[in-house]
């Protein structure tokens, strides 16, 4: 988490530079020129639009790499938990594999941690505490994936949004007596348009991609675990019977 934010204010302090630069250089050529109001203005929004887009480019990619690794099943299901799980026969080895899942941290060492401190409860008591620790382990799991269904549906909203300030910017050009300047109001409109619609999917797609395949991911595992924990449970109580 530490490092999300981090790389947050990072991204954002580039995206400030960024923009304070483009407003330097679009005052400087506004001064040089003596142009319309429109111009600078047409510049700042088009500059701010694709900033934004960046910025979420820059979120979803290190979302994206950071999900990937630690969702991985080695990280949130430790085979040597599961080893000893398999064998925990005796107190001795309960005791075993409690110590193991204080030193192997992940989402189902604490699951097991849970189900072996409430084995004096019953089994169905045992359960339900077993439920509420798992919804606060699949929420951790889940942690920024939600960022990414949020940049999935702005990024092309704000790509809209460019492509609309773009035609704005294009039909401000037609009409009138064609000039070098008009022409080049009339390119810059249609630029806008398409790099702002191009951005705006080229941020959304793989962010779409990440979260789809990361949600799908983390219900896989929440399933594993849930078994995992069902037959812990069901052996640990066979043998009190």
């Amino acid at each position: 988490m530490k490092t999300l934010r981090a790389l947050l204010i990072l991204s954002f302090s580039i995206f400030l530079f960024n923009t304070n630069k483009v407003s330097a250089e679009n005052s400087s050529a506004s001064t040089a020129m003596n142009s319309e109001t429109a111009g600078p203005s047409s510049s700042a929004m088009k500059n701010t639009i694709i900033g934004v887009l960046i910025l979420a480019s820059t979120i979803s990619l290190f979302l994206i790499f950071e999900r990937g690794l630690a969702l991985r099943r080695s990280i949130i299901i430790p085979s040597r938990i599961v080893e000893l799980q398999g064998v925990c026969e005796s107190q001795d080895d309960l005791l075993k594999l409690r110590t193991t899942t204080n030193e192997i941290q992940s989402p189902y060492s604490q699951l097991i941690a849970c189900a072996i401190d409430h084995l004096h409860l019953s089994r169905e008591e045992n359960t339900e505490m077993l439920q509420t620790r798992a919804r606060v382990e699949v929420a951790k799991m889940e942690r920024g994936i939600v960022i990414l269904e949020i940049i999935t549906g702005i990024a092309p909203l704000l790509g809209l949004v460019g492509t609309i300030f773009g035609l704005i910017t294009l039909f401000q050009g037609m009409g009138v007596e064609a000039s070098a300047e008009q022409t080049a109001l009339f390119s810059k409109g249609i630029s806008i348009a398409l790099k702002a619609t191009l951005l705006g999917l080229v941020v959304a797609i793989p962010s779409l991609i990440g979260w789809s395949y990361f949600n799908r991911k983390v219900e896989i595992l929440a399933i594993e675990m849930e078994n995992l924990c069902d037959q812990f449970l069901h052996k640990q109580y066979r043998k009190n019977v």
